[in-house]
């Protein structure tokens, strides 16, 4: 079966424009163009929507989802088993935070105790599942399955401070990232102290700090896109200017 924009806008509930938007970005071209001048989508492009529409449930830009659909080595069949393990975290995600929020309930009203630490597991596994969708293959493919489930289970099992720590370090990080970026020296006093503020952050997710993993691991940064346009938000090149400060810091 073939449809017109508008026919399979409300076929998705998605509008023409987008439609229109995702053929001028290349993520979603027509069949055909008809005589009329009528863009015409057939079953292919029916099911690569379906795709790019699970995508962007999940969070992912369209710069991300054009990346993955584009790659020659793009599999529909295995993007929807991973589609389908990803809606499985989130639900999972979703059952702890209600539980967390039934066990503030029943805290409230007298019923139970809870400790600091329960009060926050909810949010912790948010922040895993999240972490997952978005970089999951990457990492475990770099650093292997165990090594990623313990970094995982430190998390979870961090205690209040210790989270805020986290937090507070990486907002550090980042001031002095940009001081450094200002200088536009890598080995400079800011970019060696973000460098620094960088292993310290890491340090509560790794079991054990090497050299070459924080080496290996500001490389990826800038070799993934998405690791690299989470760093280039506050400004451009960001990325770059930590993987150099850190090879410096390392001596790699």
């Amino acid at each position: 079966m073939e449809y017109t924009v508008q026919k399979l806008g409300r076929l998705a509930g998605v509008s023409g424009r987008t439609l229109r938007y995702y053929d001028e970005i290349g993520i979603l071209k027509p069949a055909r163009m008809s005589s009329s001048g009528y863009r015409i989508y057939g079953q292919a492009e029916v099911d690569l929507l379906q795709q790019i529409l699970f995508y962007r449930e999940l969070g992912l830009s369209l710069e991300q989802i054009k990346s993955i659909i584009t790659d020659p080595s793009f599999d529909g069949a295995k993007a929807l088993m991973k589609h389908r393990k990803h809606l499985l975290d989130r639900r999972r995600q979703l059952d702890v935070l209600i539980a967390n929020v039934e066990k503030t309930i029943a805290m409230k009203e007298g019923r139970m105790k809870m400790t600091d630490r329960e009060k926050f597991e909810g949010f912790k596994q948010r922040l895993i599942d999240e972490n997952e969708v978005k970089y999951g293959a990457e990492i475990r493919e770099q650093y292997g399955e165990e090594t990623v489930d313990r970094s995982n289970a430190k998390l979870k099992n961090m205690s209040e401070a210790e989270y805020e720590e986290v937090q507070r370090l990486e907002k550090a990080m980042f001031t002095a990232l940009e001081e450094g970026m200002w200088s536009g020296d890598p080995a400079g006093e800011a970019a060696q102290r973000a460098a620094d503020l960088h292993k310290r952050w890491l340090t509560f997710y790794w079991d054990q700090y090497s050299k070459e993993a924080h080496a290996g691991l500001a490389q990826m940064y800038v070799a993934d896109e998405r690791f690299k346009a989470y760093y280039d938000q506050a400004r451009p090149g960001t990325a770059e200017f930590l993987r150099d400060a850190v090879l410096i810091y390392t001596g790699e």
